[in-house]
């Protein structure tokens, strides 16, 4: 097996989709000899800044002297990007090795209740991690947070960013119900850190942290202006990944007695940190563009405050393109308030929205607002050539294939970035 054969192996468990519980993930688990019982992890759940936090908490953690990984998801470009240590992606012969052994365990389930994508991909993680004996795991869900697969694990702390109305189809139609799922990674005891600002799902989680036992601290944008946050210049730019650094120095904080940390590895940590993909800045020959995965209401009112702090006075051309299952007319009701023209494209995705519907909701809002619709994305980079400040965002999706046309980043598989497609089958 080669490693082109490796991916097209996992594009094809997404046959199975993403199924919502636990026993599949614990006995694959369970045959890979438990790996998750060797590792410290940190926990981190959320609606929007769970990849930013995490990347946060990780880079701390590595200036600090610690081997570290890293589990996200999804992927922009890359399947590697999704398992880190010391934020090296892994090597494409440890995924071919990793998939073998895999395939070798998926012949003890009955073949009508198989593991998943998501979840044979985490048991592979836990086996890399644990193989290479990390220090601390940084520990991203997937969807929700009670019936992930990542919620097997016990973690040190458990991490809630924020929640707001996402994946409302599969968590529930509330902040609260959201939460509810969100909070579900929080275990007995273990210390709860979390920057919600929704009354609502905040009361969700102190309810659930009292009932456990578990000690709570919450974040609010008033922790942005102590030391050492109110002297550091972050690489990530908008007043949103402010609040997300004060969340991973609160939890830094919080473990100090586990895993000690000098301030100046905060320091360090946070200076140097990287995030593809969020408010990503890339000049190309003439044209700087500006890539932000802002995939609902929350994440797109973030993107709207950042670039018109950062870019006050320029008007761009918008690319946007966005998966039919979101919220459409309330990203478009946040990002309308970037002066611009928009350039509507769908994404390479089976989810994508068709560009018509995306047109008539900003037309709703804005009739005046300049439109034009285009084939593709490669179509609509072409069509903005002469703007010198071009905005993509609305899908990672779609952020993840700029990445790629614009040369920062290429896949090895045809089946790579397709590995993010996913639907969710009936609970078991």
């Amino acid at each position: 097996m080669n490693y082109s054969e490796a991916i097209k192996f996992l594009y094809e468990l997404r046959l199975f989709g993403s199924k919502f519980g636990l026993e599949n993930t614990f006995k694959l688990a369970e045959l890979c000899g438990n790996p998750q019982d060797e590792l410290n992890f940190v926990h981190v759940a959320g609606t929007n800044g769970k990849g930013s936090t995490c990347a946060m908490l990780e880079s701390i953690y590595r200036a600090a002297g610690y081997k570290t990984g890293l589990y996200t998801s999804p992927h922009l470009v890359s399947f590697t990007e999704r398992i880190q240590i010391n934020r090296k992606p892994i090597p494409q012969a440890e995924v071919v090795r990793l998939v073998e052994q895999m395939k070798s365990v998926l012949g003890k389930f009955p073949s009508d209740h198989l593991p998943t994508f998501f979840e044979v991909v985490t048991v592979m993680a836990l086996v890399y991690f644990c193989r290479n004996e990390c220090d601390v795991v940084i520990w991203e869900t997937g969807l929700g947070g009670r019936l992930d697969a990542t919620n097997i694990v016990y973690p040190l702390a458990s991490v809630i960013t924020n929640i707001g109305l996402d994946h409302q189809q599969y968590l529930g139609p509330t902040t609260a119900h959201i939460a509810a799922e969100k909070a579900g990674i929080i275990k007995p005891n273990v210390p709860v850190i979390t920057a919600t600002d929704d009354e609502d799902a905040l009361d969700v989680i102190i309810g659930t942290a009292l009932h456990k036992g578990s000690p709570f601290c919450i974040v609010t944008k008033e922790d942005t202006n102590h030391p050492p946050l109110d002297s550091i210049e972050l690489p990530l730019y908008g007043e949103h990944q402010k609040i997300n650094a004060a969340l991973a120095v609160a939890t830094v904080n919080t473990l100090q007695k586990r895993l000690p940390v000098l301030e100046s590895a905060i320091i360090e940590g946070l200076s140097t940190v990287q995030w593809a993909g969020r408010f990503q800045i890339i000049n190309s020959a003439q044209r700087t563009f500006v890539l932000d995965g802002a995939h609902n209401p929350h994440g797109a009112k973030a993107l709207s405050r950042a670039f018109k702090s950062i870019y006050p006075d320029v008007k761009p051309a918008i690319i946007l393109g966005i998966l039919g299952d979101k919220d459409i007319s309330g990203i478009c009701a946040e990002l309308v308030s970037i002066p611009g023209d928009i350039f509507i494209t769908p994404v390479a995705s089976e989810r994508t929205a068709k560009p018509e519907k995306i047109r008539d909701e900003f037309l709703k809002i804005k009739p005046n607002v300049r439109i034009t619709l285009c084939n593709n994305l490669k179509q609509a980079i072409e069509l903005t050539s002469l703007y010198p400040l071009t905005l993509i965002a609305g899908s990672l999706y779609l952020v993840g294939e700029a990445i790629e046309l614009l040369g920062v980043a290429t896949t090895v598989s045809q089946y790579e970035r397709a590995l993010n497609e996913w639907k969710v089958n009936p609970a078991r």
